[in-house]
């Protein structure tokens, strides 16, 4: 158990039976009545962010979660992804909806951290940044180095991002897995 006065960014806790990351919090101290903690928490079955005011000092249950590194294999069918555990070479299925919106960068053989929480696999954590080879975009003219001009390209994993009009086809970008975004050619 810990104090809600111990609570830090990125902290993980159990509430209701969920499990939640701590995104931020705050301290407050009015000047009448006793003091609170108000935070925001992201759950991490379900990337549902909810506010949540806790009294000074109440404890929560601390959440010890464990990351295994594991290797993306294959997809099967549309919607369940194979991964391998690199120790034990165990295979685990999870399904496209847990991995989220970073599923389409995501290419055979990429390593990634799957989050297990008494056994249960609750989560996955994508590389922040990946680079993929760009297989089709029209064709960059000499002089296209305006700044702030994009164009679409697909990449090798089928997703489509905007990149610079200098950027051809055949070159590997790095993209932010985050937000999906061009970020430089390698």
């Amino acid at each position: 158990m810990i104090s809600t006065n111990d609570f830090k960014n990125g902290m993980t806790i159990e509430y209701e039976g969920e499990i939640f990351t701590i995104l931020e919090f705050q301290h407050v101290k009015p000047g009448k009545g006793a003091a609170f903690v108000r935070s925001k928490l992201k759950n991490i079955k379900t990337g549902t962010i909810k506010e949540k005011t806790f009294r000074a000092g109440e404890k929560v249950k601390k959440a010890h979660l464990e990351r295994k590194q594991m290797q993306f294999l294959y997809n099967m069918g549309d919607d369940d992804y194979v991964f391998m555990d690199m120790e034990d070479f165990d295979q685990l299925t999870i399904n496209k909806k847990q991995l989220g919106e970073g599923v389409k960068f995501l290419k055979e053989n990429a390593m990634i951290n799957v989050i297990f929480h008494e056994g249960e696999n609750i989560g996955v954590e994508l590389p922040t940044f990946v680079e993929l080879t760009i297989s089709e975009t029209e064709p960059g003219v000499k002089g296209d180095t305006v700044s702030g001009s994009t164009k679409p390209a697909k990449l090798e994993t089928g997703a489509t991002v905007n990149v610079p009009l200098f950027i051809n086809e055949g070159d590997t970008i790095k993209i932010d897995t985050r937000t999906g975004e061009y970020i430089e050619r390698v």
